[in-house]
């Protein structure tokens, strides 16, 4: 519990232990930037019986990094604003390597930043981590029970997604689909349903006959969904009957823009739009988590892995060795491992080939590691369901009960040599 009598005011970043930074209000002196000489909150922490007294509420600083709450307002400038609706003006009209030169200068600059840490930020799910370890250091015997992340015990849980950005990316669609069958891997197409190609009924009708998922992306995909909030509601509303149209529970912002304080003007399940280090996408910031998350009644299924685009045209390669990379440190805090794949930028064979190697890779994980691939919709339906169960203690053990259980596993954290470790009943 934390000791709200001491806890400051003002939010600023703290540490947890010497490499987890969080942003929040604390009971020390705080840092207005993360790369600040920062003070060590762990050290601050007491024991009361079965107690343990926190410095810091772990809820704030964990909604404080989800939302992005630690991103300056003052980043998105009017200068800003006006680059983006030039660039968005003359989009038509430049031609595509002259706009990915643009966009590479652009983003290059997200690079020199420290945090959210590069390539994947786990901050969120390392805090709660440590938190657990010292309550099963307090807990009778030494451990703590609690609902496992995925269903059946997976291991961790991957998604692949499509942005569909013009229309030729449309056409692209089924031989995308073609290949994914061939991987036996599922995906979510994600359709701009006011701007750039016509969706008709057949398209729609066709990727769900064949076990796609269909989503809605953006309005119309021009950089201005959220300029003001009294534009943001109306745009929401014809996304949300846009929604009902395509029979989508989802939706992705365009470009990944996004403020998480007002999706509340959304009538959908799920959200798809907030990246887990944004360092190379147009908006800074990052919720700092590798699982999903609600942002009231909305979940949020959160991009945990570097897209496409950047990969083939920021960092410049058609290697997947940073992907694996992301893929590994994600497995080992037993996140959601999201992929950003557009069919648009499939336009050469280097590119496809690496796509291809991706599959390979998720499908080894899927037999190998216990990897659970599935679509947006039922990670959003899993989630939901895992909020509602609650667990019983029955006969010297724990039943898992509520909608879903059955597919539910009882785990337990304990430490070993400092570091926490999962069991299952």
């Amino acid at each position: 519990m934390a000791n709200d009598d001491l806890i400051q005011s003002q939010p600023g970043y703290f540490k947890f232990g010497p490499d987890l930074i969080c942003y929040g209000r604390s009971a020390l002196s705080t840092g207005q930037k993360a790369t600040d000489s920062l003070p060590d909150a762990f050290g601050e922490v007491q024991r009361i019986g079965a107690v343990w007294i926190l410095p810091f509420d772990p809820t704030e600083v964990a909604d404080n990094l989800r939302y992005e709450r630690y991103v300056v307002k003052g980043d998105e400038v009017a200068w800003k604003k006006l680059i983006r609706k030039l660039y968005y003006a003359l989009r038509p009209v430049l031609p595509v390597a002259f706009r990915r030169h643009l966009q590479r200068v652009w983003l290059e600059r997200g690079g020199e930043k420290t945090f959210p840490q590069w390539p994947v930020d786990r901050s969120v799910d390392q805090m709660f981590e440590r938190l657990m370890a010292l309550a099963a250091q307090s807990s009778p015997d030494s451990r703590i029970p609690f609902i496992w992340f995925w269903p059946e015990g997976k291991s961790s849980c991957a998604i692949m997604t499509h942005d569909v950005e013009t229309a030729a990316g449309l056409r692209f669609t089924g031989k995308l689909m073609d290949i994914a069958e061939a991987y036996g891997i599922r995906s979510s197409f994600q359709l701009i349903p006011a701007a750039r190609y016509v969706v008709d009924t057949a398209t729609l009708s066709m990727m769900k006959d064949r076990g796609f998922e269909v989503n809605v992306h953006d309005l119309k995909h021009d950089g201005h969904l959220f300029d003001t909030h009294q534009q943001f509601q109306k745009a929401a509303s014809r996304i949300s009957d846009f929604a009902v149209e395509f029979g989508s529970k989802g939706f992705r912002a365009g470009a990944l823009y996004r403020n998480q304080e007002w999706f509340d003007g959304f009538r959908l399940a799920y959200d798809m739009s907030v990246p887990n280090v944004g360092h190379l996408d147009p908006q800074s910031g990052g919720c700092c988590t590798v699982m999903p998350y609600f942002v009231g009644k909305l979940l949020e299924i959160p991009v945990t892995t570097t897209q496409d685009y950047s990969l083939f045209n920021i960092i410049g390669t058609y290697s997947i060795e940073l992907w694996t990379e992301q893929i590994e440190k994600i497995l080992k805090q037993h996140g959601l491992i999201s992929f950003i794949i557009h069919p648009d930028y499939l336009d050469c064979p280097e590119a496809l080939e690496a796509y291809k190697k991706l599959l390979d890779k998720l499908v080894e994980l899927r037999s190998g590691a216990e990897l659970w691939i599935c679509l947006p919709g039922e990670v959003d339906s899993w989630w939901r369901q895992r909020s509602e169960m609650t667990l019983v203690a029955h006969e010297n053990c724990w039943r898992i009960e509520g909608d879903g259980a059955e597919r539910a596993r009882v785990a337990y954290a304990d430490v070993q040599n400092g570091e926490v470790r999962y069991t299952f009943q």
